[in-house]
């Protein structure tokens, strides 16, 4: 089985967080992100949550979310506006505040 994992956020920050880990194996192909992060910060880094990310977001098959803060987890509203339409996998406590600090986090956006 080939693994290969690929940093999409914090490298060089503390924000961001976003890894992909590819598993391919005869000829299936899995796509896993682990933890789905926004960039926050000066406005250097939080420009890059504009940026287009090196994947197709369909292709992702699951979101391991590792908590609930949303340089870990802000960033799934635009993943599933771009197509990612698999599951997101976190413990019950992480959902109960996701409910909430997304919804804060869209009104502070606005």
């Amino acid at each position: 089985m080939d693994v290969n994992l690929q940093f999409l956020g914090a490298a060089h920050c503390v924000t961001g967080f976003k890894y992909l880990l590819t598993l391919a194996e005869a000829g299936a192909r899995h796509q896993v992100m682990v933890d789905c992060g926004l960039f926050q910060g000066f406005k250097g880094l939080r420009l890059r949550n504009r940026e287009q990310l090196p994947l197709m977001p369909a292709d992702v098959e699951i979101v391991v979310l590792t908590h609930a803060h949303i340089d870990h987890s802000g960033y799934l509203p635009k993943l599933v506006k771009d197509g990612f339409r698999g599951r997101i996998l976190c413990t019950e406590p992480t959902a109960d505040l996701l409910s909430i600090m997304l919804l804060d986090s869209a009104k502070l956006q606005e």
